[in-house]
C-alpha cells in the first residue's frame, strides 16, 4: 500500500516537474523565436531603406534598362554612404543600426528587377553563397507569389516598389537559427540533468512523507494484535465465571445480560485477531482450486440467503487455480458473501469468478443503499461503517472488508468497490501463479 503510494508521489511531483519544464522551454523558445524574428525584420528593413541602385550599379537606373544587357558586376555600398542616408538613431541611447554587432555579422543578398522583370542589379553578399543567376530566379519566383515579406529556406525576404524598378532583399537566417538550435541543446542537457536529480531528490523526498505514515500504520497494527492477546484472557475468564454462575443462580436478567456483552466482546476480539494474523502472518503457500473453493462457499450461503428470502446466483469457471493460503482465501470469500447477504436490499444475489489475463476475478454484487463514491474506497478502512446507525448489526465492527483486504493484499492482489444503478460490486483479483 504505502509503495503504491510513494510511486504516485513520485510520478506527482516528477509529472509536475517535466510539465513545468515542457511549458517554460516553450515559452523561452516561443520568446527567443519572436525576438529573432522582429530583429531580423527591423535588420532587413533598414537594408532595403538604405539600399541604393545606383551604388550598387555605379551608374543611374535608366541606362541599365537596354535589352539584353549582362548583368553589372557586382558593387558594395560603403559602410559611410549608408550611415549618411539612415541619419541619426531613432533611440539615442542605441548605435545606429550600421554599427550594431549583429547587423555587420548578419549577409545580405538583393534583386533589382524592372517593371517588365529584368533583372538590373544583384547583390549575392560578401561571401557569395548563392550565385547571382539562383537569386535572381528566386526573386522572380516571390514577385510571381505576390507577397510582400516571408521566408524560403533560412531566408527572409522584403518586396519593395522603388521609382523605375522593384527590390527583393534577403537576409540569411543561417546564424539565428545556429543560435537558436544551441539554446535549445543547451536547455534540454541542462533540463534532462535537472530531472534526473530531481527524480533523484523526489525518491529521498517520498521516503521522507510516507515514512510517518508508514510508522502509524505499523502503530495501530501492533495495537490491535495487542488489544485482542490482551483481551482474549478476560473475556474468556469472565465466560467461565458467567456460566458457573449461571449454575447456582439459574435464569438471571443481570447475569444474562454479563453473558451477552461478554459473547459480543468475544467476537470483537476473534475479529481483531483475524484481522493481525491477514496482516502481519506470513502463511505457508499452496496450490488453492479456487474454483472448487468459492463454490463451496456459495453452498454454504444458499440456506441462510433463503432464510432471509434471498437467493444466490452464481456463474463460476471451472479450473481457476492459484498460489494461496486456504483457510484465509475462504475466509475472504465468506466475508464478501455475508456482506452481501446481510446489506442487500433485493431478492438476488450474484456470485462470478472468472478468469481475466492472468487474474482470477471473483465478483459478488448485490442490490443495496447508494453509497456515495467518496465513501466507496473508506469501506475497506478499519472499523467503518457507511451506516452508523446500524453499527452493532449482528456483532459486526467494520473490520471484515479490512480483514478481505489485507488477504488479498497478501496474495499480491487488490479489492474493489463500485456503486452503479443501485447495485454494489464488491471485486477481488488475484494472480494466478
Amino acid at each position: 500500500m504505502f509503495n503504491r503510494s510513494r510511486k504516485k508521489i513520485i510520478l506527482s511531483i516528477m509529472g509536475s516537474l517535466i510539465l513545468l519544464f515542457s511549458v517554460t522551454l516553450s515559452v523561452i523558445l516561443a520568446a527567443s523565436f519572436r525576438e529573432v524574428r522582429h530583429r531580423n525584420s527591423k535588420m532587413l528593413e533598414h537594408y532595403v531603406q538604405t539600399y541604393s541602385l545606383e551604388q550598387q550599379t555605379g551608374m543611374n537606373a535608366p541606362e541599365q534598362q537596354t535589352a539584353g544587357q549582362n548583368i553589372p558586376a557586382h558593387k558594395p555600398v560603403h559602410e559611410s554612404d549608408r550611415q549618411e542616408m539612415q541619419g541619426p538613431p531613432l533611440d539615442p541611447g542605441k548605435p545606429p543600426m550600421d554599427e550594431r554587432p549583429d547587423y555587420k555579422l548578419s549577409t545580405f543578398y538583393s534583386v533589382a528587377l524592372s517593371g517588365e522583370g529584368e533583372v538590373l542589379a544583384v547583390d549575392n553578399g560578401k561571401n557569395a553563397v548563392y550565385e547571382e543567376n539562383a537569386l535572381a530566379e528566386l526573386a522572380k519566383t516571390i514577385l510571381d507569389g505576390n507577397t510582400s515579406s516571408g521566408r524560403i529556406d533560412n531566408l527572409f525576404y522584403m518586396v519593395s516598389c522603388r521609382d523605375g524598378y522593384t527590390l527583393v532583399a534577403f537576409m540569411d537566417n543561417t546564424v539565428s537559427e545556429g543560435g537558436l538550435h544551441t539554446l535549445l541543446r543547451t536547455v534540454l542537457i541542462v533540463g534532462g540533468v535537472s530531472i534526473v536529480l530531481l527524480f533523484f531528490i523526489s525518491l529521498f523526498l517520498s521516503k521522507r512523507i510516507i515514512q510517518p505514515l508508514e510508522e502509524n500504520d505499523r502503530q495501530q497494527k501492533q495495537f490491535i494484535s495487542d488489544a485482542g492477546h490482551e483481551l482474549k484472557t478476560p473475556v474468556a475468564v469472565i465466560s467461565t465465571n458467567a456460566e458457573m454462575l449461571a449454575r447456582e443462580l439459574g435464569e438471571n436478567e443481570w447475569l444474562s445480560n454479563i453473558q451477552y456483552e461478554n459473547e459480543r466482546m468475544g467476537d470483537l476480539v476473534k475479529q481483531l485477531l483475524d484481522l493481525s494474523r491477514a496482516e502481519n502472518t506470513e502463511a505457508p503457500m499452496e496450490t488453492v482450486d479456487l474454483s472448487r473453493l468459492v463454490t463451496g462457499e456459495v453452498l454454504a450461503f444458499e440456506s441462510l440467503a433463503f432464510d432471509q428470502g434471498k437467493m444466490l446466483r452464481s456463474d463460476i469457471d471451472d479450473g481457476i487455480s492459484i498460489t494461496g493460503d486456504q483457510a484465509r482465501l475462504t475466509q475472504l470469500t465468506s466475508i464478501l458473501l455475508d456482506n452481501a447477504v446481510r446489506h442487500s436490499t433485493g431478492s438476488e444475489i450474484e456470485v462470478s469468478l472468472k478468469r481475466e489475463g492472468h487474474l482470477a476475478v471473483l465478483s459478488v454484487v448485490n442490490e443495496g443503499s447508494e453509497i456515495p463514491p467518496d465513501k466507496l474506497d473508506r469501506l475497506f478502512d478499519r472499523f467503518y461503517r457507511v451506516d452508523e446507525a446500524r453499527s452493532d448489526e449482528g456483532n459486526h465492527y467494520g473490520l471484515g472488508l479490512s480483514i478481505a483486504k489485507a488477504v488479498a493484499e497478501k496474495h499480491d492482489g487488490s479489492i474493489s468497490a463500485a456503486c452503479q444503478d443501485g447495485k454494489i460490486r464488491f471485486s477481488v483479483s488475484i494472480p494466478e501463479k
